[in-house]
This record gives C-alpha cells, structure tokens and sequence, in this order.
C-alpha cells in the first residue's frame, strides 16, 4: 500500500506515464445499455452497478497491461464527472434530494416527473457535455468521498494501486451558476473557502486510505483569468498544499497553455503539474523546477498517430528547464474511442495513421521509455499524411437581400401565421429503423427494402405533425444515423467507423468521421428524400442540412491543413446542397451550427479572428439562396448568449436556441436580434413532458425579448432520443400553448415588446 505523506516530508515519486482519463462508455457502449434498461425500468440497480464494476475493472487490468505507470480512478461516471463533483460535495439542491441517491442523481441530469433537470451546456470547448452546478450563498456543502474511496478499494483488490482524479475547487465553481434567488452579484466562486474545506476534509479521508497521490483537473486556469481569480487559485491550492496529512498533488490543466496561471501554480506547494503541450505550449516551464511535470506530448483529442520526434524532442525540452518530468497525454482520453485495431473496415492505409485510446497508451508508454534511454533513442516519425491538401481560401459571400425584403419575399411564399411552430429536425429513430439500418450495412436485407421502410416512416412523422397542427413540418430523418455522419458518409474525404463510439452526454454517444482528405459533394445528400416529404403535404416542410463549423467540429479532423480551408472546402459542399434543395422546390433550408459556439477559442486574443471566419464559412454556404427561400439556423447546449452579435452575423433569416433547459437565460441577451427567433421551449434531453401551460409561460417570457411577428415556438433540440410517444404528448401541448397566444394575440390581450404579461 502507498502511504500518504506530511507536507514536510518528500511525496512518493510519480510514476514515468500516465494518462489524465480514460473512456468510460465501454468498448461496446455497454454503460449505455444498462443504464437504458436501468431508466426503462427492463434491470435493476444491481445489474447496473454490476456493468459499471466491470467496466472499471477492465479498463485498470487493460491500462496495467499496457504497461501504464500511473493509473487514475474515479474517472467513471454513471452520467457526468462534474455533477459527480457536485454530489461528492453535497451541493445537491433540496428540490432534488430523495431517500435514494442515485434516483436524486438521475432527476439532476434528466428531470423527474415534475421536476426539470438542471442545465447542461459545452465543457470547454469540447463536444462534452455536462450538468451545471448550482451554487448559492446558502449552499450547505458537506463531504460524501465514497465513491473515490470505493474505486481505490475495488483497484486494490485486483492488485493495483490508483490515483483519484476530481474536478478541481476552482474549476468545479467557476463552471457553476448562481442557485436561482441568489443575490446580484453574487458568484460561486464566492464559495472558494467553504468548499476548499470539503476539499482539505476529503484529502484527508484519502491520505487515511493510504492514497499517495490525487488528480486535481483544473483545466479554467487556460482560459482567461481575473486578477482575483488568479488569487483564488494560489489561496486554495496553498491551503490545500499545506495540509499536514495529505496525499501528493497533481494539479491537470489541459485544452491550452496555462500563461498567467503558469507561475501562481508553480509558487504553490503542490507537488506536480500537467501540461498540455498539443494545444498550449510550456511557457516558463522553468518556473515549476522542483515540481514533476506531467508533459502531454500525447494528444487527447485527435486519433491521429503522435509525431514521436517531436513529442521525445519536447520531453527533453521540458526536463532540461524543469527537472522532473513524466510522459502523459494531453488531456483526458474520454474525447476519443477505444481500439482503433477492431477498424477492420478502414482502409489499411489510413487505419496506420490512426491512434485510439489504447493506441495511446501505448504511445505514452513507448515515450516514457525513450525518454529514460537518454537523449539518442530511437523515435521513429509516424507516417506521413497520404492525402494532398487542396488549396482553399475564404470565398466571398454575395449578400442576400436584405432581412426587412427578404421576410416580405418568406411570408408571401410561405403564408404562415403567427407564432409559426415547428421542430429541429429529426424524429424518434425506431427499434426497427435502427435494425434495419444495421442490416442494410451487414447485406442482409437490400437497398429497396431498406427504403420503403424509410418512406414508410416519413409518412407517419408527416401525417403526426398535420394532426398536431404544426406549421412548418420536416421529414423527421429516419434515413441519418447522425447529424454529422450521415454527411460524412456522403462526401468524399471522410471515413467512418463501427465501433469508433465517444460519450457525448450520459448513455448518448457518437461517432464522430475522420476527416482525412480534401472535401467534394459528388452528388446531392438529402434532396430525394426532401422532395419526398413536400409531396406529402401542402405545409412547407424544411430541408435540414449540418453547418460546415458543426461537421468539422464533430469530426476528427486532418492536421495538416489550417482549420478554416478545411472548413470552406465542407462549406462548398453544403452550398451545394442548398442551391439543389431550392431547386427542387423546397422553401424553407435549415443548417444547423449548434459547434459555433464549441470551438470558439478559450482566449479572448483569438476569438474574433476564428468568428470572423466561421461566419463568413456560413455565409458562404447560405448566401446562394434566393430572397424567397427562408434559411434556418440552429445552435443548442453551448451558451449560445456569450456569442449572439456572431450569431446575429450569420443572417439566418430565424435562430432557434436552447433556452427551456437553461430557463430562458438567452432571452436576456437578445434586445437587438434582428429577425426570426425560437427559443426552445421543450427539453429534449429530458423524459418529462411539459404540460401546455408551461409552455405558454415560456412563450409568454419570451414576447417580453422577442416581437411576436419574430417568435417561433419550437423545441431546444432534435427529438431522436425520445419516444414517439413523449414527442407526440409534448408537441400537442406546444401547439396548443402557441394556438392560446396566438389567439389572445389576435385580440390584443398578450403585450408587445417590452410590455408586461397579461397576467402579471
């Protein structure tokens, strides 16, 4: 057994490598089956708890044969790492607390009959999602460490001894919002003494435990940081640092450079800090001399083979300045699969380009061992990308007219009333839908029988939407696997995977496409099936297309060409697409870019030169349209309200956001929004049903922002991982919200702008 140390006395050595995390969802998504069962009541909580043993215990076995030097626990979760932060400190708030904890658990990151969940948005800028916290003056925090200490248990009971990784104080509160009723002006980082204690308490109970040493992630300190909450880190980490019985401390910064926070850390006494050195740099990395630095020279979020020149190159860099140093990843391996060896379908060529998880442990390992060879070890380049890069620039976008003609050209063509309703785009994907999908790609069934239950299906969701009375209906995608994959398997330069499935939020996962060559459109995507769903009805129905930021962004994509060309060469593409749905008569054309807001720089230096960029790429890939053709845009879970003068750029001629989950908090943002909007009002992410009046309060909160003759009514996000039945419940009671206004609209009893609502 490790054991702990007193701060006077020398830590135990940090192993030579390591990883900051590792995936959780199972190389099968064996996490998502059994808490679906769990939730729909098909298992209970010992087979869940069982999947999630074992799902802990092959990846400690699998990392050890690796032959990993430090291993980390604490990284799985049954739904997110921060609200498991949360419920480690006790701040759960008493709207959710129940006799059992795991049911308490679930309502805060999916609701409960009644009951709302709490927010989710973007961590980071990743496609991660996770719970938001609230932190209000009145918090009672309190210590519940069992869940770190039964992994360190259940780790020592296969033979290994593990290092507990948790979301640092400072991050855990800067990521946090203000309970509702809190004060103005008040913060969660208010709160930094009296959840430092519950930090120093919890040390304690693992230094008791014999831990030697825990993770702390920190990655807000690469992010722009006040003064104060520069000093809010140095007096934390000092507290902490300075406990007498304690573990060793490894502070993990990750997603960029740490800068200003570089030299705060290094005068505190922790014992290590983690670099990321793939998309930040060392910096005056002199300055933690004396500490160990856990140098991520392996990428965390790319599936591309590691340069190990450079990595070995910047190993030694760093040793020279600092002293110790240990081989690690760059970030957490939660961003990417498992195994890219099961990739038997990849083209052999590309697949030797590529490095999944256990690829890079691998490569961490093989690192940490040239690294002790000295500075003339062997380092042999990983091969060179195959494809060629095309030569692509910025394209000018013509202007489209302007909104004010644009919207008399819509209404004239289009007819729709006020408070039109509509959805995102997808529907419930069915069991068999998903069966037959699964054929089709094994050969079992043929294409034309694959296809009559796609129509089939349009059908239905077509002749739903005219029964509930929506105005502007869509075709419900049962033919897309993925907003993005489907894409991706339509455009040449993409490759996708079988079992390449990353954690997105809770049991959803994806998959993201490599993006590995230069982007073409060799035919159109989605046009037959578009032209399908209008013969259908005499309603419009919108075409639905991703966004170039947002296929790029849930891609994994090549690093040999500037982001922004690979960006303008998928906004060709798309534009494209446009110009053919127009062409075949279809009026309303909705791309979506709910990543605009995802990979807009942590640092302010560089975000108006990235949303210049990633607007004008939009733009490009719109502005083809006629005056007449209404364009849609949507942007979902991503703090959209941070970035609403880019938004308003992008010229959409209607915005639909995330606002129900969030409750309404864009609303305060969008006094000079300019044209069609439609903040959610309906949670997708949640079984709940929201009941009409509901909705109508929402609706209401929402004329206070938005001119009426501007509202859409429409849901935060897609309906695909909902139930027909939940989504035909919950769209009834939208329509007959909007019918309600509508009608006291007409006699003039629901104010304008600005006014007060008829009731208050």
């Amino acid at each position: 057994m490790t054991s702990s140390f007193s701060a006077s006395s020398f830590p135990a050595s940090f192993p030579e490598s390591t990883v900051l995390g590792y995936p959780r969802i199972g190389p099968d998504r064996e996490l998502k089956r059994a808490l679906e069962a769990y939730w729909e009541g098909r298992s209970d909580r010992a087979a869940l708890e069982r999947t999630a043993r074992r799902l802990r215990e092959d990846t400690w076995r699998r990392l050890a044969e690796l032959g990993l030097g430090g291993l980390p626990s604490n990284t799985f979760s049954y739904y997110d790492h921060v609200l498991d932060t949360a419920v480690l400190l006790g701040a759960v708030p008493e709207r959710y607390r129940n006799d059992d904890d795991l049911t308490a658990y679930f309502a805060m990151a999916r609701g409960a009959e009644g009951l709302p969940p709490l927010r989710m948005t973007k961590w980071f800028d990743t496609n991660y999602h996770y719970i938001v916290p609230e932190i209000g003056p009145d918090t009672v925090f309190s210590l519940d460490a069992a869940k770190p200490l039964s992994e360190v248990r259940e780790a020592r009971a296969l033979g290994l001894e593990t290092r507990p990784v948790l979301v640092g104080p400072v991050t855990f509160l800067l990521l946090s919002q203000a309970a509702p009723g809190s004060p103005d002006g008040f913060a969660p980082l208010d709160r930094l003494d009296d959840v430092v204690e519950v930090y120093e308490r919890l040390l304690g109970a693992l230094a008791a435990e014999g831990v030697g040493w825990v993770q702390l992630d920190e990655p807000a300190l690469v992010a722009d940081r006040t003064p104060a909450e520069l000093a809010a880190v140095e007096a934390a980490y000092g507290r902490l640092g300075g406990l007498a019985e304690r573990p060793a401390l490894l502070v993990a910064t990750y997603f960029g450079s740490l800068g200003e926070a570089l030299p705060v850390l290094a005068r505190t006494p922790v014992e290590a800090v983690a670099l990321d050195l793939v998309r930040g740099t060392a910096g005056d990395v002199g300055l933690l001399a004396g500490k160990t630095v856990v140098a991520g020279v392996v990428p965390g979020r790319d599936v591309w083979r590691t340069d190990r020149d450079r990595a070995l190159a910047t190993l030694h860099a760093v040793r020279e300045r600092a002293g110790r140093v240990v081989a690690g990843t760059s970030c957490s391996l939660l961003h990417v699969p498992y195994d890219v060896e099961r990739e038997t379908g990849l083209d052999p060529a590309l697949r030797d380009r590529l490095a999944f998880a256990e690829q890079k442990v691998a490569e961490v390992v093989a690192l940490a061992a040239l690294l002790a060879e000295g500075p003339g070890a062997d380092a042999p380049r990983r091969p060179a990308p195959q494809a060629q890069p095309l030569a692509s620039g910025a394209r000018a976008a013509e202007g489209r007219a302007p909104y004010a003609v644009r919207a008399a050209a819509q209404a004239e063509r289009l007819k729709l009333p006020l408070l039109p309703v509509t959805t995102i785009g997808s529907f419930p994907q069915t069991g068999e839908l998903r069966r037959a999908r699964a054929a089709l790609a094994a050969g079992e069934i043929g294409e034309e029988a694959y296809e009559s239950l796609v129509r089939a299906e349009i059908e239905h969701v077509i002749a739903v939407q005219e029964r509930l009375g929506l105005d502007v209906l869509v075709h419900g995608e049962p033919e897309r696997n993925d907003m993005v994959q489907y894409f991706a398997e339509h455009l040449d330069g993409f490759a996708v995977t079988r079992h390449g499935w990353v954690q997105s939020y809770g049991s959803r996962c994806t998959r993201p496409p490599i993006l590995h060559g230069d982007v073409r459109r060799p035919e159109p995507i989605t046009v037959r099936w578009a032209r399908y769903a209008q013969s259908l009805t005499s309603r419009p129905v919108k075409g639905m297309l991703t966004g170039p930021v947002t296929i790029v962004a849930w891609s994994f994509v090549r690093d040999d060409l500037p982001l922004r060309d690979v960006v303008f060469q998928v906004a060709d593409a798309v534009r494209e697409e446009v110009r053919d749905l127009e062409e075949a008569g279809i009026g309303v054309v909705q791309v979506d870019e709910p990543a605009l807001r995802e990979l807009l720089p942590l640092r302010r230096d560089g975000q108006a030169a990235y949303l210049e960029w990633a607007v004008a790429a939009y733009r490009w890939a719109t502005s083809g349209a006629a005056d007449h053709t209404q364009i849609h845009t949507h942007l979902c879970y991503s703090d959209a309200d941070q970035i609403l003068a880019a938004i308003d750029a992008l010229d959409a001629d209607v915005t639909s956001v995330e606002s129900a989950r969030s409750r309404g908090r864009v609303l305060a943002e969008v006094g000079g929004f300019g044209r069609g909007l439609g903040p959610g009002v309906y949670d997708i992410h949640s079984p709940r049903v929201p009941g009409a009046d509901e909705v109508e309060r929402l609706l209401e909160e929402a004329l206070r922002a938005v001119p009426a003759d501007r509202l859409w009514v429409n849901p935060d996000c897609g309906l695909k991982t909902r139930s027909h039945e939940q989504v035909e419940a919950a769209l009834a009671n939208v329509t007959e919200a909007a019918a309600r206004l509508r009608e006291r609209l007409h006699r003039g009893e629901a104010g304008r702008r600005g006014e007060t609502r008829p009731d208050s």
